[in-house]
């Protein structure tokens, strides 16, 4: 035993946390999905913190637990039998807390660490824009110094759960005079701030997780920035690596309608798990869960050992993309033509709600499928890089450029 997990070990004995944490979940988790019921949602993140189970291996001088991946660990496994409201809060634990904790100031892991993992301030991720998605360097936003402060304009789109949100991570454009990949800097926004305007997006699910977000003169102060002025870039890509290994390794509980348990169960109540198609996907699919499992509790030690994930993260995202495109397309053979029926209140409505929100979704969200495969080209395997006239480029006059033609 290493002398972090003695260290761990003599906080709590992983046994009995992992009781603990057993009894309360049982004594406590809700016995619906209460995701969508923000209050609710809030008030479960709450008794989570002060039971001992929200941000585990975070620091305990920021309201975390000081544990460690194995307790976090334990703790998920146990937690995977409930449907936990974990959505309103998965932006601000997965990314944006994160890399406050990696680049923010002791005044700003003080002030947003400890009220984000009680679930007190929801945040979202302000990146992507009408004209900057994949590449998002080039990104239109801008931010401009007035004083000490700094005037925000520009826009923002895709972002998950905005229209809730209290507090959001944001990149815009400082220095237009150099190029697109520098001159960028990351700040904190309050969503509630004179000069924010948040109109949500209606999807095929007939949800609006979505919002535009648009900023008209919003004021921040100095001290809203995280990092370095001008050095967004470097933040936003450690911050997408958080991203992808947030979303790539995410814990798919037994009882989410994508899950083996749920399709072999949803199998079984068509009359198709005897089909040894079925059969053989849904044991296909049951390998690839445990993969991803095995690869993000991997990728777990090693960030709690120090170790730089880097561009590894594309390879838990695009791991994680296959996997649930894989489990909606099985959803939709098991399914049938109830797969494509418009009925919210049939036997099937969980199922082709969760598939229609992995596909295409999970292909394009923090970065598309192709754009992972050409990091893990490039980054992991050392493959040539493709050409790019643009990065040298200062980005006033390649924005100029764009607009003449």
């Amino acid at each position: 035993m290493s002398i972090v997990d003695s260290f761990e070990e003599s906080r709590e004995p992983l046994g009995e946390f992992r009781n603990r944490a057993r009894d309360w979940l049982a004594a406590n988790a809700p016995r619906t999905d209460i995701g969508a019921d923000v209050p609710a949602a809030r008030s479960f993140q709450a008794s989570l913190h002060e039971a001992g189970f929200a941000g585990i291996s975070w620091p305990a001088e920021y309201g975390g637990q000081g544990l460690g991946q194995k307790h976090e660990r334990a703790f998920s496994a146990e937690a995977n039998a409930y449907e936990l409201p974990g959505q309103p809060f998965g932006i601000g634990l997965g990314m944006c807390g994160p890399i406050l904790l990696q680049l923010g100031t002791e005044a700003q892991k003080r002030r947003y660490i400890r009220p984000m993992l009680r679930g007190e301030e929801i945040w979202c991720q302000l990146f992507s824009e009408p004209g900057a998605g994949s590449d998002v360097a080039s990104l239109q936003a801008r931010a401009v110094r007035d004083g000490a402060d700094w005037l925000v304009h520009g826009q923002k789109v895709w972002t998950s759960r905005a229209h809730f949100a209290d507090r959001g991570i944001l990149i815009a454009r400082t220095d237009p005079d150099v190029p697109k990949h520098q001159g960028i800097t990351m700040f904190v926004v309050d969503m509630h701030a004179p000069g924010v305007e948040v109109r949500p997006l209606r999807d095929m699910t007939g949800g609006a997780t979505f919002n535009e977000v648009f900023f008209d003169g919003l004021r921040l102060p100095a001290d809203a920035v995280v990092g370095t002025v001008d050095d967004g870039w470097s933040a936003a890509v450690s911050l997408l690596k958080f991203e992808r290994i947030a979303i790539g390794t995410r814990a798919r509980p037994r009882v989410n309608p994508l899950s083996v348990r749920s399709l072999a169960d949803a199998a079984a109540a068509r009359g198709v798990g005897g089909d040894p198609g079925i059969r053989g996907e849904l044991a296909r699919l049951a390998v690839e869960e445990l993969a991803v499992k095995l690869l993000a509790a991997r990728l777990a030690e090693e960030r709690a050992a120090g170790i730089e994930v880097g561009p590894r993260g594309s390879v838990a995202k695009a791991a994680g993309t296959a996997l649930a495109q894989r489990a909606a397309d099985l959803a939709t053979r098991i399914g049938g033509d109830t797969a494509v029926a418009h009925d919210p209140q049939d036997e099937q409505a969980a199922i082709r709600v969760a598939a229609l929100n992995s596909v295409p979704s999970n292909g394009i969200a923090g970065g598309t499928t192709e754009v992972q495969r050409n990091i893990i080209g490039e980054r992991v395997l050392g493959l040539p890089k493709e050409p790019q006239f643009d990065r040298d480029v200062p980005f006033r006059e390649l924005n100029v450029g764009t607009q003449r033609r």
